[in-house]
């Protein structure tokens, strides 16, 4: 038998606000036990959950490992636009003008993560 990711953990300064970032950024749900000020706090999607643990200590470097991210419905522009507008910040745009490329954002704690084209996208850009 194989092992299955349960859980993708992230350390963070808040918990709920942050998982509360990703919740709404994945169209998921947050934990119904979930509270303000708890020191964990997890977001439930259809792949595997995200974990969010309190840790006292901030964020120093780039991120080992980073979640990519591919719009469902809509495209890899309006997905950027969104997130942006949700709290993440553009850290490097790789679009190129074929349509091709991806644009790494950063989370409102810094920690970097990639957008990617839809598959729709990917079918008119191959």
């Amino acid at each position: 038998m194989t092992s299955l990711v349960r859980h993708v953990t992230i350390d963070c300064a808040d918990a709920h606000t942050l998982a509360s970032f990703w919740a709404e950024a994945l169209d998921a749900r947050l934990s119904d036990d979930d509270l303000p000020g708890d020191p964990e706090a997890l977001v439930e999607t259809p792949g595997a959950n995200l974990l969010f643990i309190q840790v006292p200590e901030p964020k120093a470097v780039k991120n080992r490992v980073h979640l990519d991210l591919q719009p469902q419905d809509r495209t890899r522009d309006e997905e950027v636009d969104r997130l942006i507008g949700l709290g993440a910040a553009l850290l490097d745009d790789r679009r190129n003008p074929d349509g091709t490329g991806w644009v790494t954002l950063a989370d409102p704690e810094g920690n970097e993560f990639c957008v990617e084209r839809s598959q729709a996208e990917r079918v008119t850009t191959s």
